[in-house]
């Protein structure tokens, strides 16, 4: 029967990757990556790149096909079933891929950013191409070291302190309010900066923000979130201006009483 790997592959250093990932890169057939255009074809490269580190003989296949486009104009209720039907429209190309490229007893491997497990939708669209049924596959999961960590990482710094909570969010969700009960958030998926809206409201407040972790390209700021909003925001609209694309990530940390 085929199999498929999920392997996470890391933010973007090549080193980031676990023996566990370089232990299923090597035990490969084919692996799956999709094209999301010229502007992001430097993702494309960081792929290949990580292939020809860790199995410098070459001897592997790449398939590529074009990513489909996401209306991510959606907001309000139309937010999800815009990213539904998205999911099912990647479920069909790799559906087509996984019968047409990959032989009954070979295995296939698709290289997610970070972790598999956070806000990646990968899993979720194999179990939907299980759930159809015209082709079978067995497949695991391989854990990687998410943008999450390496910006902690990066930082030097932890993700939560003594006896209090963490919680990993989107900037959407943030737009809705501050989390109740929780003095560290970290933020993923922000396109609109919504740390700005409060960099005047909490004095109190730092904020550690990195992009492209791992890269040749990263940026990192840290400070009070009044002072380094400003330098984040001019930061991040050059970086994207010249590479056309930003992932970016960041921690927002109140500060406890005994720390003011």
């Amino acid at each position: 029967m085929r199999k498929i790997h999920v392997i996470g592959i890391g933010a973007g250093d090549p080193d980031q990757l676990t023996l566990q990932a370089v232990k299923a890169l090597r035990s490969t057939d084919v692996f799956f990556i999709l094209d999301k255009g010229e502007e992001k074809s430097d993702l494309v490269q960081l792929r290949r790149d990580i292939l020809d580190a860790h199995i410098p003989d070459g001897a592997y296949r790449l398939v590529e096909a074009r990513d489909p486009d996401r209306d991510r104009a959606a907001g309000g209720s139309a937010y999800s079933p815009a990213v539904g039907d998205w999911r099912s429209r990647r479920a069909d190309i790799y559906e087509d891929l996984i019968a047409r490229e990959l032989g009954e007893e070979e295995s296939g491997a698709f290289l997610v950013w970070g972790d598999p497990a956070l806000y990646d939708s990968t899993l979720g669209i194999l179990e939907e191409i299980l759930e159809r049924g015209a082709v079978t596959f067995t497949y695991d999961v391989v854990p990687g070291i998410s943008s999450v960590s390496a910006l902690a990482a990066r930082h030097r710094t932890g993700l939560n302190r003594v006896a209090r909570p963490v919680q990993i969010t989107t900037g959407r969700r943030l737009a809705e309010g501050f989390p109740e009960g929780v003095d560290d958030v970290v933020v993923m998926l922000d396109a609109h900066q919504v740390f700005r809206q409060y960099a005047d409201a909490d004095d109190d407040m730092d904020v550690y923000w990195g992009a492209y972790i791992g890269t040749a390209d990263e940026i990192l700021i840290s400070g009070p979130l009044a002072e380094a909003a400003p330098r984040i925001t001019s930061a991040r609209a050059e970086a994207r201006a010249r590479k056309g694309w930003i992932m970016d990530t960041y921690l927002l940390r109140r500060r406890l009483r005994d720390e003011r």
